[in-house]
């Protein structure tokens, strides 16, 4: 996977690969997200069963990369730390899972676009960050078009999408985790303990489920793509941001947007309301400026 990647993009410009290669994995995520929602909607496969191949097939797949960098790789001085961050990333998947179960991808996708604006409310009150005036502004209307998506006064409201919402906090949640561990872990570091971790934990919140997939052989393949799909696109995203910076690709993740509700429409026939471009253009609209404020004030 990483030969193959790296021949693909290596006589191209940097920044140009970095895009292509966070585009792609907006792609790939679409289709992981399908499929989940196909398993646990059409299939009833229970959520976190899903979760838990999932990310166990992602952690299979990833281990050779994940590994290449030799003890490095699994060296940490804090690993309380580790665990920290992994408790966040798990009831974060575990919420997504839970609410493609019962949420269209359409808003699924759109709601979990709020994290940006938790990781801004989270740095002020965990890291110190300083959020002014304008961060507030963009929070504001980030959450504006997180109402007109949810649109809670609407007959058609149902509580499972907040499982999406809760999963855009927890990831932002591990955001911060994050950030604050990479001035002593290396990403190899980080993304090798997620994953590792996540594998037994899953486990534990599965078993009331029980882990076995029986000799479905559609179960098998549609979770042995899924976590195979995960792996490819954690890849991607990690070798885009070595690439080009974050302000430059933050744009392309956006795109991820419309990937997810082509699929919804192809493969479940759902046709999203006008309500959702509008809360989606709010949401985007505002994390771009978000994105402006901050990189600014890194400048100055």
């Amino acid at each position: 996977m990483t030969r193959t990647t790296t021949r693909m993009f290596q006589n191209m410009p940097k920044p140009l690969a970095g895009a292509l290669l966070m585009v792609s994995a907006g792609a790939l995520f679409a289709v992981v997200n399908t499929l989940i929602q196909y398993g646990t909607m059409t299939m009833g496969l229970a959520p976190s069963r899903v979760a838990f191949w999932q990310y166990l097939v992602a952690f299979v797949v990833a281990l050779p990369w994940l590994l290449k960098g030799g003890k490095g790789a699994w060296h940490t001085a804090h690993p309380l730390q580790h665990l920290l961050r992994v408790g966040f990333a798990v009831i974060g998947v575990q919420l997504w899972v839970y609410g493609l179960a019962f949420v269209p991808i359409w808003q699924a996708i759109a709601l979990i676009m709020l994290s940006p604006f938790f990781v801004t409310i989270g740095a002020g009150l965990f890291l110190g960050e300083p959020i002014p005036a304008p961060r507030w502004l963009a929070v504001v209307l980030g959450f504006a078009g997180g109402m007109i998506i949810l649109a809670p006064w609407s007959d058609a409201f149902s509580l499972h999408a907040l499982f999406p919402v809760g999963a855009a906090l927890f990831w932002a949640l591990t955001s911060l985790a994050t950030k604050r561990m990479t001035t002593t872990e290396s990403s190899q570091t980080l993304t090798f303990y997620l994953l590792l971790l996540l594998t037994p934990t899953n486990a534990v919140l599965a078993l009331g489920d029980g882990l076995a997939l029986g000799v479905n052989s559609a179960n098998l393949a549609l979770l042995f793509a899924a976590g195979t799909l995960t792996a490819i696109a954690q890849f991607f995203i990690a070798r885009s941001y070595s690439l080009a910076d974050a302000a430059f690709l933050q744009p392309f993740d956006h795109v991820k947007l419309p990937f997810n509700v082509g699929l919804g429409l192809i493969v479940f026939g759902w046709a999203p309301p006008g309500s959702l471009w509008l809360g989606a253009t709010l949401i985007i609209g505002a994390s771009l400026y978000l994105l402006h404020q901050e990189t600014r004030a890194q400048t100055a």
